[in-house]
């Protein structure tokens, strides 16, 4: 199969029924942190592109949405496929960003550089998708906040030794501030700004 076809094909089969089911997953995602779902939709996007990470980007994204992709998706058949079957604009402005996507292995420095939102608009800030190589079998971290009992621990594999003091000075700007999604093949898992994230003791 050509380049070109992969980007014509591969979105969703029934697109409004199954954004509404992916959206309605990362709502609940997002009331409950933590919680890791699997996106049932059978997308696929070019690689590396995950499957979850493709099935939020066709439900988030639209013409009115700038992207920002990292250096590996940027450099695929990513951007003509998100532009083909969301309208999705792209912008290397971190700060423009509504959506912004990472492939697994990359290096996070910052959340900094992200759209934070305004005090009175804390939802123009940038929605951050990481792709991990899994979601369970990683270092143990504990979370705590709103939609979370008392403590709910994630195991994820591949996330950055910096991620906790990034996450932290995130936490710091609430309500401004980015929130995240995980994801892993056709798994997901949401870390709103709201969420306290600590290392768990061994």
């Amino acid at each position: 199969m050509s380049a070109k076809t992969d980007v014509l094909t591969g979105g969703f089969a029934e697109p409004v029924f199954e954004a509404q089911s992916v959206f309605k997953m990362l709502m609940d995602g997002m009331a409950r942190p933590g919680t890791i779902r699997t996106v049932t939709p059978d997308v696929v996007p070019p690689v590396p592109l995950g499957i979850a990470a493709g099935a939020i980007g066709l439900t988030l994204c639209d013409h009115d949405t700038p992207v920002w992709l990292s250096a590996g998706l940027a450099k695929s058949a990513v951007p003509e496929w998100l532009g083909f079957h969301a309208g999705a604009p792209l912008t290397t402005e971190k700060a423009e960003a509504r959506f912004a996507f990472v492939e697994a292995g990359m290096t996070l420095s910052t959340f900094g550089l992200f759209a934070a939102g305004t005090q009175e608009y804390p939802d123009r800030s940038t929605t951050v998708v990481i792709e991990l190589a899994g979601l369970e079998g990683g270092r143990r971290l504990a979370l705590m906040g709103p939609g979370i009992q008392s403590v709910t621990e994630i195991a994820p594999v591949g996330l950055p030794e910096t991620f906790l003091r990034l996450w932290t000075e995130n936490r710091a700007l609430f309500p401004r501030g980015v929130d995240i999604v995980l994801t892993s093949g056709k798994r997901f898992l949401c870390l709103p700004r709201t969420t306290k994230i600590t290392a768990t003791e061994i």
